[in-house]
This record gives C-alpha cells, structure tokens and sequence, in this order.
C-alpha cells in the first residue's frame, strides 16, 4: 500500500536553515582540534620550469614557525596507481618540476595565521623558467579527439540548400563559491581524520588513503556543511594532501584555508572552448546535418573530459552528425566540472546556432525547434524515458509572453533601450548512482536517517527529511537526517545532479523497510489492534498505523515498541543506480525565455526578466527548487555577460583572480526571474520518479541571453562573454 503523501511536494523551509544563518553551522575551517597549527602554502611564480633553490631561513628564524616543508625536505608519498581524471595527478612536493603558474611549492606551518602568512611571504624560491603555453587559440590540439559519427554530414552538408558554418568561444570560468577550499588534518597514529569541504566524502576517503599507502577505513572524512561549491569541491586536489602531510610531519592537527586568489588556481575552473559548428537544413527548417568540432584547453598532466558532445547527438532529430572533441594540453591546472558541465557550453553553441538559422529561415526561432523534435534518442536509438520539452516551450512562451516579440532586430526601443527577447533549450544527462542510507526509529517515536551524502547548497538535508517522513509516516520534526561522515552509509559523490535521485531511493527503501517490519511486528502481535490484519493494508501517519479502510484501528510506533521491549527498529536502505543495459534514454530539460535592453550608445546589457521551464519529473520541494533554479539563471547571467578569466599569456598568471576584477552577477544585476516545473514523475529513472535538477537549471541560460542581444541589436556576438565592446 502507498503511503500518505505530506511532506514531499511541501514547499517546507530547510531544516538547518537556523542553524546557517545564525552561524552555528560549523563548515571546514571552523573546526579548531586541540593544538591545531596553521599553513600557508607558497605559491610558484613562473608557469613552466623547475625549482631551483629554495631560501626558508628568514621564514623559519619567525617566533611561532614549526616548518617549512618543500620538495627538499617532503617524506617521500607510495605510488598511486589509476584515479580519475586520467593521467598524472599533481602530488605535493615530490618534484621539482612546476607545472603552472601557482602551484604550490612549499608550505610554511605555524602556531597563528598571521605568523604562518608572514613567514610564507618571507620565503624566497628561485626558479630555472620555460617558456609556457597557455593561449588555447594559437596552441596544438592532443593527436587522439573523442569522436562520433550517424549518417554522412559531410556529404549531406555540401548538398543542403540551406548551411551555416559558424565558430562559438566561451571564455573560462571560475567557481568561486562564498566558502573558499578548506580543511584540518589531524592523525592518530596511523589513523587520519579531515574537516573538509567536499562535495565527495567517499571519493575525498580513496584519495587519502591512496596518497599516503593506508586501507581506506583509517581515513575518516567529516564534512555536514559545504558553502557552495559549483563543483570545486567535487575531488580531493592537492592542497588537502598537503595539509594530511603536514599534520603528519609537526605531529599535530593543521588548517588550511585556500585564499581567494588561490582558488583559481587550485581547485578547477570551467575551461575556455572553441566550437565550430555547421549546419544544413532544408528550406522549412528541418536540420539535415550538423558537424561539431571542439576544442577546449585542459593540463598536460592529466585529461578532463566532460559531456559536450552529447547534446548535439540527441537534442534535435538530425539524421546526419558528426563531431570531434580535442584537446589542447597547456601549461595550467586541470579543469574540472563546472555547473551544468560540457551541456552549458554545448548550449550556448547550439541554441545561437539554432537561433542563427531561424533568422536566416525567417522563421520562430520556437517553431524551429519544435519543428526538429526527435521522436526518440537518435543517438542510442532508445526511448526517452520522458520527453516534455514541448510542454517546457509552450507554457514559457505562453507565460513569458513570447508572441509580443518582433522578429525584426533593433526594432523595439524604450528611450535610448534597445529591447530583445531571446530563448534556447537545455538538456541534461539524469545521472544515477549507487547510495546506502541507514534508518533508525526510536521507542519515543523519533527517527534518525544517515548517509554520507554531501549537501552544498540544494538542500539535501530538507529533502531527505521530506521523503523519509512520508516513507516512516512521520511528521518531519519526528525526523532527523544527518550527512556528511564517512562512518555512515557510502553516498556517491553531490555532483552531477544525482543525489536526489540515488541517495533519496536509497532512504526510501530503508524506511520502507523498516516501516514494513514495524507493521510486520503489528500484525503478529496478539495484544495489537492490527493484530491479523493484511500488512498490505497498512499505512502509518502522523506516527500511527491503521489500516486504511478503518482508521480507527491502529496504534503508534510508541506503543507497539514499549509493548514488545523494543528499545528500536533499524534497516539499511540501497539503491543500485542506472543499469548498464538501460531500455531508456534519460534526460531533464528546459526552455529559457529572456529579455534584455542594451543601451544603444553605452552597448551596457541588462536583463530584464527570465522565465525557465523544467522538465524534471517529480520535484520534492519546490522551495528548494526555486533556489536552485534562480541560483542557475544569476549563473547563467555571468556567463552569458560578465565572467571571464583572463591570463597574461608571458607566464601563465590569472591576472583578475580575486572578486574585484573577475566579475560575477550581484543584486543590482538581478532581473525579475520565474521558474515553472512541467508536472509528472519518471519512475523508470528511479523508485522516487524524480530528474537532477542543479544541472539543467543553468544550460541555456547564457544562449537565451545572447539570442535576446541579437534580437535587440542586430549584433551576433559569438563569444561569451558578450561585453559592451564587442557591441559598440
């Protein structure tokens, strides 16, 4: 029997939301265990070259210094075989070889921050520097692209009477979430313990345990409260080897905090692509062919790979693809997964490019698209498992007022405002993964829920709460889960939008479970009033259960534990995550409505209003939902107009890494924004029925946006971001 369905679908504020905004929730670097000491790490100043002498006596002679450790001195780390991303991860001070600018070089430990700062200035590194290479427009892609190939593009683009060869570049990116890297090491003998700010307990476990040679049950990660993280704090980078190493050699715990200007350099970035993009279609606008070619720079020392092919095989019916992803190696750090990885930035090509041939076609750029709707996955040949992007484009054309817009660009004015509206699709991948959670209800009614899962910002937390509650039949002030301790039930790692849908089956199975033993308990139990009943006519609410047809014969949690000596019931929930031989093709979706106005003589662009419209089947809290999705549009409005790395290509220095020049969007660039979620479960994904939701929120902001600057300027700007310059 179904249970009672209360708290999920409730827009319910967060459960630790108290806890957050009164600062009593203890991220990372709050945690100060008995003589912790700090370190500061030392950073290279040239991009490419070697280390050749490094000066630590001024920094050791300061009242307070333990240690300045550096390859002259490190404790020589075990091999490490495998890991991910493929290649050569970058391990602390086991060579002298620096491979980007701001790489770390040594570390300076001492018993304040300031004197560790101070000392960290003091030491003085010398240096045997290359030349670098960090321009991906005029470096050399790597010999072997990842490919793939339907049909004969080529062929089928030279005869299409309609084509379009067009070239996109998006800038890099930066995370650059409120809580910066963070963490604190303290070893117990062979044991180690970290505070850490990680989006992956488990995966932050292996990568210790790996670098320092111990079995992973030595190594225990805690981390309940991440400050965002974008997906910064989706792996273990070096500074946290850094910091484990360290405690190890002052024999004490040690804190490490990673400055502003540090973070973009040490824990990923969503890297600079070039896409070059051609279109065929007939003169009614169906696509015909499309051929993808991609560059986007990445490390020599190890190979980032993110998902960028994989909305020009499947988001169109187009019977004729080909694509080819390369990558350029460069002196810089490896990038990593950004929000909405590869999808965003194959958006941002596709939909200008979609909206290119629709004003080439004279036709609705929203016609367009429906007009090349597939009918399934022509990638895999599967079905989609859901597909309710037409729906997502009508109620937003309908809600955002799309047929007030003139086609004909520079045409709508509003004093020296010129007004354009603009739309583009989103997709996303419905990742799924592996997830235990333990459950536990009290003799006093109470549950307690648990899995190492991370939360960093969606709200995992609330969420979980709202479906085990359902599940338990308990209100959620009944409920309480925690998260984050590598002791608890494993989690896969909070990226890729799969936490809701892996961890959130997870912890209905293990209430499920453990309500059907409390039931099973009830019905064998002479002294119970459900005693005989049909367990598959029970349901429990509010803490008691009855059956559904007489509600009047039931009884509590309470009574039928006290009754029967039992201090407690506990069950272990799993989910077993996507099938490796899957009949459907899984995916969320969304459509993108903006308006912006561009001042006709300054080339300044505001956004106006937004509307986004998701498919992502069941939404647990559309509160929760709408921060997210909000969240993802003020993303998009960076990247589509304000974010943009920029490196002085002589060594390989960023020279805007701080907040002050590297620009992100702040209240006075907030538009009116709306999000509206397309009802309907997908319970072919997951038991729960529901799609991720942090990913697809962002892809097809920042084309929707560049779309609406065409329509008000007449001025297509292939490269993100869009700056008053390019449109003076």
């Amino acid at each position: 029997m179904s249970q009672p369905q209360a708290a999920v679908g409730a827009a319910v504020p967060r459960v630790d939301a108290r806890l957050r905004v009164t600062g009593r929730a203890k991220y990372a670097a709050d945690n100060s265990p008995d003589g912790v000491v700090h370190a500061v790490i030392v950073d290279s100043s040239v991009g490419r070259g070697r280390v050749t002498g490094i000066d630590t006596r001024a920094a050791e002679g300061q009242t307070g210094v333990l240690k300045v450790i550096s390859h002259l001195n490190a404790p020589e780390l075990p091999p490490v075989e495998g890991g991910f991303p493929p290649g050569e991860p970058l391990r602390p001070f086991q060579d002298d070889r620096v491979r980007f600018f701001g790489q770390p070089v040594a570390v300076v430990l001492a018993t304040t921050l300031e004197v560790a700062q101070h000392a960290a200035s003091l030491v003085e590194v010398a240096y045997d520097a290359e030349p670098v290479s960090t321009d991906i427009s005029v470096a050399d892609p790597a010999d072997e692209p990842e490919t793939y190939a339907r049909g004969d593009a080529d062929g089928a683009l030279d005869s299409a009477p309609v084509r379009l060869d067009l070239t996109y570049r998006m800038a890099r990116n930066h995370h650059n979430p409120i809580e910066p890297a963070g963490i604190v090491a303290r070893w117990d003998g062979d044991r180690l313990t970290v505070w850490e700010k990680t989006q992956d307990v488990q995966g932050t476990v292996a990568t210790l345990s790996g670098e320092f040679g111990i079995p992973p049950d030595r190594v225990r990660v805690i981390s309940p409260f991440v400050g965002g993280g974008f997906g910064s704090a989706a792996r273990a980078w070096v500074h946290s080897v850094i910091a484990a190493l360290a405690a190890r050699e002052v024999k004490r715990p040690v804190k490490l905090v990673l400055t502003r200007r540090q973070l973009y350099f040490g824990v990923g970035y969503r890297p600079a692509y070039e896409y070059d993009l051609r279109l065929g279609a007939s003169r009614q606008g169906r696509l015909t062919a499309s051929a993808h070619d991609i560059r986007t720079e990445n490390s020599r020392y190890e190979r980032h790979s993110e998902g960028v092919l994989q909305p020009g095989r499947m988001l169109y019916s187009t019977p004729n693809v080909r694509q080819a992803y390369r990558h350029v190696p460069l002196d810089v750090s490896t990038p990593w997964f950004m929000r909405g990885p590869g999808y965003s930035t194959a958006s941002y090509a596709i939909e200008s490019a979609m909206d290119e041939l629709a004003h080439e076609l004279s036709l609705d750029p929203l016609k367009l698209r429906l007009r090349n709707e597939p009918a399934d996955d022509e990638s895999s040949g599967r079905p989609f498992s859901t597909r309710r992007l037409r729906e997502c484009y009508l109620a937003g054309a309908r809600e955002f007022g799309w047929h007030r817009r003139n086609p004909k660009p520079r045409s709508t004015r509003d004093g020296d405002w010129l007004i354009g509206m603009g739309m583009a699709a989103g997709v996303y991948d419905t990742e799924r993964s592996e997830a235990h959670a333990s459950v536990r209800l009290d003799a006093d009614g109470t549950a307690l829920v648990q899995s190492s899962a991370s939360d960093m910002g969606p709200g995992t937390a609330t969420s979980m709460t709202q479906v085990a509650s359902d599940a338990l039949g308990l209100t959620m002030r009944q409920v309480t889960f925690r998260l984050g301790d590598s002791l608890m039930p494993p989690a896969p790692g909070h990226h890729g939008s799969r936490t809701m849908a892996s961890v959130g089956s997870a912890v209905q199975d293990g209430c499920d479970k453990l309500r059907e033993q409390a039931i099973s308990l009830a019905v064998r139990d002479e002294d119970s009033p459900l005693y005989g009943a049909d367990a598959a006519d029970i349901v429990v609410r509010g803490g008691r259960l009855y059956v559904k047809d007489e509600p009047t014969r039931g009884e509590t949690y309470q009574r039928l534990l006290a009754r029967n000596n039992r201090s407690h019931l506990e069950a272990i929930g799993s989910y077993a995550g996507a099938s490796e031989s899957e009949k459907f093709s899984f995916y969320a979706y969304a459509a993108t409505f903006a308006e912006v106005a561009v001042d006709a003589r300054l080339g300044l662009v505001r956004v106006r209003r937004m509307v986004g419209v998701y498919d992502a089947a069941r939404i647990i809290n559309p509160r929760l939902a709408d921060s997210q999705a909000i969240g993802a549009m003020t993303g998009g409005i960076g990247q589509a107009l304000l974010e943009h790395t920029v490196t002085d290509h002589r060594d390989g220095r960023i020279v805007n890494a701080n907040l002050a020049d590297y620009l992100v969007p702040t209240h006075a660039d907030m538009p009116d924004m709306k999000a509206i979620y397309i009802e309907g479960e997908d319970y072919e994904a997951d038991p729960i029925g529901v799609k991720g939701l942090g990913e697809i929120v962002i892809v097809g902001v920042a084309p929707a946006i560049a779309n609406a600057v065409f329509n008000a300027t007449g001025r297509r700007i292939r490269e993100l971001p869009i700056t008053p310059e390019a449109l003076l």
